[in-house]
């Protein structure tokens, strides 16, 4: 089970539990460093968040009538480009990182010459869920930290295509009614939540556990029509309730925020959806495998969860671009083992 921690026992701050892992042999001091550097950055963007359009950060970046557009081809808002630009800059002086990857960006983002450079790649997706900024509904950034191939100083973007098992670190910071940093150095996942009033992020849940078995589901139900038939019979049969084949209720959640959906399955448990579908398939799925797959995966993974493309794990899928997409399946482990056992059985059929 999660431990939970007390108000008198909060005491523990981010940087003593990575000095203390640092003690354990568990990570060096460069990737401390580095992960204490991504948490200002992220109160920074806390803060931002937080102000709305007091801040004058709501609305779509670019020209009036003409968005500005990632390489996603999606419209940016102005807090992807201002969350963009903060992890950049927090991150380019420290001496840590060989480079740095953005969902926000077409291509990796080299150190400047004029830093110092480490062993390290950092990946980002600046503001997961950006769509929901405008209506206040929880948003977050996502991370995740590989090593720098042997001898890479200066990385390009094929050195960043590392299947995730090789993630060193992996999280993600909410910015919901308080601001959380869940995190995993391959040592369990566990949560800090940031104590405004000192600005520092303090441990508050140690060994966050998913239930194996759940009765939520979160999969955005507008693209039913488009699914492929596993998952037509799979939902289907989660709808049939305890009349169906399943045995019981379901209830579904979805807030349309990875960041938000995934918070709460390692909360209380659940399964988050994204499939392959009939408006995705050309690129291979909806989410990007190295800014949002891998990390979410191994953090859910680290918590006793699974993650699966539906077909293979999450983690073993060997990247063939920095934008790579897929489909996701994570979360509560005979949940996901239920919907990928649905694409084994209509794949054998098919064959």
């Amino acid at each position: 089970m999660s431990s939970v921690l007390s108000p008198s026992n909060t005491s523990i701050s981010l940087t003593r539990y990575l000095i203390e892992e640092q003690r354990a042999g568990r990570i060096n001091p460069d990737l401390r460093l580095l992960i204490e550097v991504v948490a200002r950055a992220c109160k920074t963007i806390s803060i931002a968040v937080g102000k709305g359009a007091l801040g004058g950060v709501l609305g779509d970046a670019g020209t009036p009538g003409a968005a500005s557009m990632n390489i996603q081809g999606e419209a940016q808002k102005k807090l992807d480009v201002l969350s963009n630009e903060i992890l950049l800059e927090a991150n380019a002086w420290g001496g840590h990182l060989a480079g740095l990857a953005s969902e926000e960006m077409d291509t990796s983002h080299p150190i400047p010459d004029v830093y110092p450079r480490g062993n390290y790649l950092l990946l980002f997706d600046p503001l997961d869920g950006s769509s929901n900024i405008d209506v206040n509904i929880s948003v977050g950034t996502i991370f995740s930290v590989l090593r720098a191939p042997e001898g890479v100083t200066q990385a390009q973007d094929q050195d960043f295509l590392q299947p995730g098992t090789e993630q060193v670190c992996a999280g993600y910071t909410t910015y919901g009614p308080s601001t959380m940093l869940v995190l995993t150095i391959g040592n369990g996942t566990h949560a800090f939540t940031l104590d405004r009033e000192v600005g520092s992020f303090v441990l508050t849940t140690r060994g966050m556990q998913i239930p194996d078995d759940t009765k939520e589901f979160a999969v955005n139900m507008s693209n039913q029509r488009h699914w492929q038939p596993p998952m037509q019979a799979y939902v289907t049969d989660l709808l049939a309730g305890k009349e169906g084949p399943r045995g019981k209720d379901f209830n579904m959640r979805w807030v349309a925020s990875m960041v938000a959906d995934v918070h709460r399955i390692l909360t209380r448990g659940g399964i988050f959806s994204y499939p392959l579908d009939a408006k995705c398939a050309a690129q291979g799925g909806k989410l990007r495998l190295m800014y949002e797959a891998n990390p979410m995966s191994f953090l859910v993974e680290q918590a006793g969860g699974a993650a699966s493309t539906g077909r293979q794990r999450l983690l073993e899928v060997q990247p063939t671009g920095l934008h790579m997409r897929v489909p996701v399946f994570l979360g509560s482990k005979a949940e996901v083992e239920t919907a990928v056992r649905y694409h084994h059985e209509f794949d054998a059929e098919q064959a």
